[in-house]
């Protein structure tokens, strides 16, 4: 089973990542603030039904225990909402999915250990990788303004976002590490062994519904935006809100299946879970039309490559 739920968690985000690009349009101002504010409600949703269906015996303190965690992870991906407004998917997703590398050399530092030559590996094929994708998106860059192509002249500074999202998302990861590290150590409450991951979870899930609900009333309230603007020419359900609740509802499916896949076979599992960004790229060419360049492919081939090593050193780590 654990075979199908890192299939499962495979698609799922890389269906997200289609659905969030989807729902990311250029020229809608809080196009990335909305979408942040329908996840954050699915995830709520998500939390309000854990805590439901099982016996945690939450401790309402620990959103704000939890929060450096939680904030990490919800400011990243509202900043890869954004950058999706001008980047296609299949350089985006590949650069953010790097995150796990960054994480790894801040715990390097933090413990100051010397890392194995596997693992030095990954982390400078990655780092190639994501150097020469931006060396191949800065020319475009200058190709397009020649050409005063708006859309591809702001390339280079769209291609800074993932990584700016890599290096945030990296933090949360690096901070996630010493809460979920050791039941003994963690300054959670009213937490188990069995409990831990869940808590955790809800902790995350809650303070993304808190920011949802925030983000909601200064986009309505304060700004006076319209929520639900419809994509010109497409059906309903290929409208920008549905896109974005289809996004939330992929992403937080993952996060399910996920826990299921590593604590079946953490090993095997790790590398595919790793490599979803794989599927981003595949439904973002079949779906979206993205066209890359022979170089540029050859680049995010880097990248997954490094991720796909990370994943396996992870997984035999926990073995």
């Amino acid at each position: 089973m654990w075979l199908l739920f890192a299939l499962i968690t495979f698609f799922a985000w890389g269906a997200a990542d289609l659905f969030y690009k989807k729902g990311a349009l250029e020229n809608e101002r809080y196009s990335h603030l909305k979408t942040s504010v329908i996840v954050g409600a699915v995830m709520g949703a998500s939390a309000i039904i854990t805590l439901l269906t099982k016996d945690l015996d939450y401790d309402w303190r620990n959103i704000l225990i939890y929060l450096p965690v939680s904030s990490m992870y919800i400011l990243s991906m509202t900043v890869g909402y954004f950058g999706l407004r001008y980047l296609e998917v299949s350089i985006s997703s590949p650069i953010q999915n790097a995150s796990g590398a960054v994480s790894a050399i801040l715990l390097m530092v933090a413990l100051r250990e010397l890392p194995d030559i596997w693992t030095l590996t990954a982390i400078a094929v990655i780092t190639l990788g994501v150097v020469l994708l931006g060396v191949f998106e800065r020319r475009e860059e200058a190709r397009a303004l020649e050409k005063h192509e708006r859309h591809y002249a702001i390339g280079f500074v769209a291609f800074m976002i993932p990584v700016i999202y890599c290096i945030i998302d990296a933090l949360g990861t690096f901070f996630d590490g010493w809460y979920l590290d050791d039941i003994e150590t963690t300054p959670l409450l009213g937490v188990t062994e069995e409990t831990l991951e869940d808590v955790a979870n809800v902790s995350y899930q809650m303070t993304f519904l808190f920011v949802a609900i925030l983000l909601l009333v200064y986009i309505c309230v304060i700004k006076k935006e319209r929520f639900f603007i419809k994509q010109e020419g497409v059906g309903t359900l290929e409208s920008a809100t549905a896109s974005r609740f289809f996004a939330a509802l992929f992403e937080t499916a993952g996060q399910l299946t996920y826990v299921y896949a590593l604590s079946g076979n953490g090993i095997a599992a790790d590398p595919v879970i790793a490599s979803y960004c794989v599927a981003s790229m595949v439904f973002g060419r079949i779906f979206l039309r993205e066209k890359l360049s022979w170089k540029q492919y050859g680049a995010i081939a880097l990248v997954v490559a490094g991720i796909v090593i990370m994943g396996i050193l992870e997984g035999l780590g926990e073995g």
